[in-house]
């Protein structure tokens, strides 16, 4: 019962490093273009993630089912040579893969998958501890791998035609005039984005509860006909509202300042194509990372709009950092898997082998967040120049001041 109590705790802490990493995804192109103030801005996406969270739960079902083979799809019981205390370490280690990915990404304003960070986790505690049939590989490919290909790419597309289509209407329109009618615009499609993704990633922190539940036999398997209790809805809700709230200010600053310099008719092209992507993909049950669809749609805004400028080389690093995501958290699961179990070997103590990789999950978490309070980035900055010669998330001032700090220091 301890080890399932602090998995709950654990995945409720990814939930809110994936609303403070994703908070950007909706309100980013906003906050650069002032249509909303930045602690205005992330209150608002924060209180719609928390609503959306409870719309659907058919990305919950594409959790528990779609990725793992944990669990018999007809009786619901656990497959052959998984009993509760291992299906509860895959689990635990998938987590602590996706929130190291999350928070070291986070660090570096690098706008990642959340939701790819929690599978390839769960991938790679499922490989290292069944093998390849641990994993749902045709659920993997249809409902996570073929749409983040494809999301960024659709959306990059519809943006782009949507931004070349409203410069062309309102071209004879005095430039300040069309800026702050789009803004109010903005206001009303950053907050489906917020909505939206409520819908979609906060649902993905529900199925992984489940899944734990499902695991000790405190659910049924049929999380789509018998729905899921209320607490771990409202939990899961209010975990990704709150950390949508505290703001992902370096991954806000990155999309809104470091791809684009961009208009509010880009910000509103770009925000109506993400909400129109994301809800219907969450209908459909597909995981998608709604980082993919956000990053793929102010590129396209970019490219849509004549003689705008696209930093291709913030973009590289981007799509070098969502290649390398799956493997990456997966990677981290496995070794975190193999951990625990040589602890549980050696101890003969299921709750040593967990405890440790927790405390470790907590040590190196707390090293990153003060890592980023040296050269800190919120509301104060996120909307500071780009600084082009460095692509450095952290503005050129914050920078200066910390350098200057240290040479006192070691005066």
């Amino acid at each position: 019962m301890i080890i399932l109590v602090l998995l709950i705790a654990t995945a409720l802490a990814f939930d809110f490093t994936n609303g403070f990493h994703d908070t950007g995804n909706a309100m980013a192109t906003s906050i650069a273009t002032g249509a909303l103030k930045p602690k205005v801005a992330v209150l608002l996406a924060g209180v719609l993630n928390l609503v959306g969270a409870f719309l659907s739960v058919e990305v919950a079902v594409t959790v528990t089912t779609s990725v793992l083979k944990v669990q018999d799809g007809k009786t619901g019981h656990l497959v052959e040579g998984i009993d509760a205390s291992m299906g509860l370490t895959i689990i635990f280690a998938g987590l602590i893969g996706g929130i190291l990915w999350n928070l070291l990404t986070w660090l570096f304003g690098i706008p990642s998958s959340s939701s790819h960070a929690l599978f390839g986790g769960l991938i790679g505690a499922g490989l290292a501890a069944l093998g390849m049939s641990g994993v749902n590989w045709p659920g993997v490919m249809q409902k996570v791998i073929i749409p983040a290909l494809a999301a960024p790419l659709i959306a990059g597309i519809v943006a782009a035609c949507g931004t070349w289509l409203v410069y062309r209407l309102t071209r004879t329109v005095i430039k300040k005039r069309r800026e702050e009618g789009f803004r109010w615009g903005q206001i009303a499609t950053a907050s489906l984005v917020a909505l939206s993704h409520g819908t979609n990633d906060a649902q993905k922190t529900m199925g992984v509860i489940a899944l734990a539940l499902i695991t000790t036999g405190h659910l049924t398997g049929d999380v789509k006909n018998d729905g899921l209790p209320i607490w771990i809805i409202t939990s899961c809700a209010l975990a990704i509202g709150l950390g949508t709230y505290i703001g992902g200010w370096r991954v806000i600053r990155t999309l809104g300042k470091g791809l684009v310099e961009i208009e509010s008719p880009q910000g509103l092209a770009a925000e109506a194509s993400s909400a129109a992507i994301i809800l219907s993909s969450s209908a459909a049950g597909m995981a998608l990372s709604t980082t993919h669809v956000a990053t793929g749609s102010i590129l396209g805004s970019g490219v849509g709009k004549p003689g705008a400028q696209v930093r291709w080389a913030v973009a590289g690093r981007m799509a070098v950092a969502w290649l390398v995501t799956l493997p990456a958290a997966a990677l981290v699961g496995a070794l975190s898997f193999w951990l625990s179990s040589a602890i549980k070997d050696v101890t003969n103590s299921d709750l040593a082998g967990d405890g440790v990789i927790f405390v470790l999950l907590v040590a190196l978490s707390g090293y990153m967040w003060w890592r980023a309070q040296q050269q800190k980035v919120d509301h104060s900055n996120v909307n500071a120049d780009w600084d082009e010669s460095t692509n450095s998330v952290v503005p050129a001032e914050v920078r200066g001041a910390a350098a200057t700090d240290a040479t006192k220091t070691a005066v």
